[in-house]
């Protein structure tokens, strides 16, 4: 396999659980997942970062910090890969690295968003080219920085019916892909996925996350607290539109459950799963019309109770995972970054401005020679 062919992704998300590295080859346009791995963060450095999260947080030593180490954890999770392949570091291409999102704030008079994961440290360590920083690009020509992945999922998923791709990270975002070009790819984040719901169950049980809904299923869904849960003025925005942890998080949690004392945590993480499909069914039946077949990847897909609501309140559409279309669910988004890093190399443009509203197309992201 030629040299030129291989790229690696690398990703890590709102759930701020680890790094995803997948090493993709391209045939033509199409990639093909040739390895993967999957590094997670020790707790006290997913500690830190959630810390840093915290908008009351604005500490730039801690921030400093954790670039250069969160550099060092990315450049070690390629090389971990590498070693468990027969692939060198001259073979790779480059590498994509989304980095770890600190602050998104996509509005306001001075827009920005803020990724950390030092890219100078993994071209260094690797010895392979880096392209890193995609989202502030996208900001500077007017858009929202998010989500970057559509465009990627438009090169892949792409169909003869109307199809929705679905990704549940922390936060969740919808992909249309319409059946004719007249009409324009839209992307956009929907609300929270993962993130209320990993927060709530390591909160009262000390765990990272809800092993595939078996919590939320014990539990009875409120509906009072799911309608103020919807009423959240985020949800009649339209797009184009982004979020994060920034809105979605425990403490604004905690402020709704004020007006609503008294339930059991089980009732209150089933509520969370509700919210979690039903704000996602409504993005979906609201903005995508015709949609046939929603296509899940992220660690959502692995939440059996979370996809049973979405295709309940789906139906009659198909809701099943990416692995459907022969794309590995947990490896989608890594790949996407990969994919990126290549758009960047050629010097194409890797935004969607339907998607993101920026003013035109651009090349995304800064390129960080190998040495």
């Amino acid at each position: 396999m030629a040299s030129s062919d291989l790229y690696i992704g690398l990703m890590s998300g709102t759930s701020v659980d680890g790094i995803d590295v997948a090493l993709t080859a391209f045939e033509g346009e199409r990639p093909h997942l040739v390895a993967s791995h999957y590094q997670p963060y020790a707790a006290g450095l997913r500690d830190e970062i959630l810390a840093l999260c915290n908008a009351s947080n604005s500490g730039l030593d801690q921030l400093g910090h954790l670039d250069v180490e969160l550099g060092r954890q990315f450049a070690n999770a390629v090389m971990t890969l590498l070693a468990q392949t027969s692939v060198t570091h001259e073979q790779i291409r480059a590498i994509g690295s989304h980095g770890q999102t600190v602050r998104h704030r996509p509005t306001g008079s001075h827009p920005f968003t803020l990724q950390i994961g030092d890219p100078n440290l993994i071209a260094e360590m690797t010895g392979i080219t880096t392209v890193a920083d995609f989202r502030r690009r996208d900001i500077a020509v007017g858009g929202e920085g998010a989500p970057l992945v559509p465009a990627f999922h438009q090169t892949v998923f792409v169909a003869h019916r109307p199809r929705v791709v679905l990704n549940i990270g922390g936060i969740a975002n919808i992909t249309w892909l319409p059946t004719t070009s007249s009409r324009p790819v839209i992307g956009f984040d929907t609300g929270p996925g993962n993130a209320l719901m990993d927060g709530w169950i390591h909160r009262h049980q000390g765990q990272g996350h809800d092993q595939g809904g078996q919590w939320a299923a014990t539990g009875a869904v409120v509906p009072p607290l799911l309608d103020t849960l919807l009423a959240d003025a985020y949800f009649s925005r339209p797009p184009p539109k982004s979020t994060g942890r920034e809105q979605f998080n425990l403490s604004w949690l905690d402020g709704i459950l004020t007006s609503h004392p008294g339930h059991r945590p089980e009732d209150v993480q089933a509520t969370l799963c509700e919210f979690t499909a039903a704000s996602i069914a409504s993005a979906v039946r609201c903005h995508c019309p015709g949609t046939e077949e929603v296509l899940v990847c992220g660690g959502g897909v692995h939440n059996a109770t979370l996809m049973t609501r979405l295709a309940s309140q789906l139906a009659p559409g198909v809701v099943a995972s990416t692995a459907t279309a022969g794309v590995d669910p947990d490896w989608v988004e890594a790949m996407a970054f990969a994919w990126l890093a290549r758009c960047a190399l050629q010097g194409l443009p890797g935004n969607l401005p339907a998607v993101t509203g920026a003013r035109k197309k651009v090349v995304l992201g800064g390129i960080y020679q190998k040495s």
